[in-house]
């Protein structure tokens, strides 16, 4: 089976790349450099050459802060940019997965949001990547949305790096404890889509490690787990301003993964525990 994959430089796609190789696919991996999504005769291009089975578009623009200045920019790349690349995989009869994210609700739940909850996102990186979503659903007939939360992996930005930076510059630190979610590891993210390509169960799935926390909770389990010495103090969303609004609860519901028959997502925390232990 051909798999292209693009971001393939980014955190969850450079796992993607290895994942599908050690499975003995034969991958094609474009970071920014070798494919610009925005450009649709580069897309057209590389796609109709590879001619792949699988697309799985992990590229995008992911800088949610800075995408509030910068709408143009979020909606050229996670919005034109997927419509470019879902327009050439059907051209060429490839299945496609999308990934997309958690931002797409408003967090103002207080139950876990299932594929089939409303959308309503406020944030422009949030509404740039329910447009991608939007192009998915119109114009692809064998597609998987694949939406995440809380990503953190060897490669890469996320926040697991980042706590373990600051603990080795401070002995106290404020996270907040007003957010909740569902930390997310690459490789048990690339397990799953790996799981959902074998198949035509096509569809929306959320797909995070099983359980929730908030912030704070999962600083402290990151010291825990790694057996260092840090005092962690519960803040609110409001004590640390950012231009984007953050969902302040975004749990997933696994209902498409339990309905469709696919394994369990394991525990956030035990894979946390993995992950340091690679680290």
């Amino acid at each position: 089976m051909k798999v292209v994959v693009t971001g393939a430089k980014g955190q969850l796609g450079t796992d993607l790349v290895d994942l599908l190789s050690d499975r003995g696919y034969e991958v094609y991996g474009y970071g920014r450099e070798e494919l610009d999504i925005t450009n649709f005769d580069q897309v057209h291009q590389v796609i109709s050459k590879v001619k792949p089975d699988v697309v799985i578009h992990a590229a995008a623009y992911t800088k949610v802060d800075l995408a509030e200045s910068e709408p143009d920019q979020a909606f050229a790349i996670n919005a034109y940019g997927t419509r470019n690349v879902v327009v050439v995989s059907e051209k060429v009869g490839a299945k496609l997965v999308y990934v997309s994210t958690d931002y797409v609700f408003d967090g103002t739940a207080n139950v876990p949001y299932h594929e089939f909850a409303p959308t309503n996102p406020l944030s422009v990186y949030g509404k740039s990547k329910l447009a991608g979503e939007q192009f998915v659903r119109d114009l692809h007939s064998k597609f998987f949305i694949v939406r995440t939360s809380w990503v953190y992996g060897k490669h890469g930005n996320n926040f697991v790096k980042t706590m373990l930076k600051l603990a080795q510059e401070r002995d106290e630190l404020m996270v907040v404890h007003d957010q909740i979610g569902c930390p997310t590891y690459t490789v048990d993210l690339g397990n799953c889509i790996l799981e959902l390509i074998q198949t035509e169960k096509y569809g929306v799935y959320h797909v995070s490690n099983s359980g929730h926390c908030s912030w704070y909770e999962f600083a402290k389990a990151i010291f825990e787990e790694a057996g260092i010495e840090v005092k962690v103090n519960p803040c609110t969303t409001k004590d640390f301003p950012r231009p984007a609004p953050r969902p302040a609860y975004s749990v997933f519901e696994h209902l498409a993964l339990r309905l469709n028959g696919f394994k369990a997502m394991s525990n956030w925390r035990d894979s946390l525990r993995v992950f340091l232990g690679k680290l």
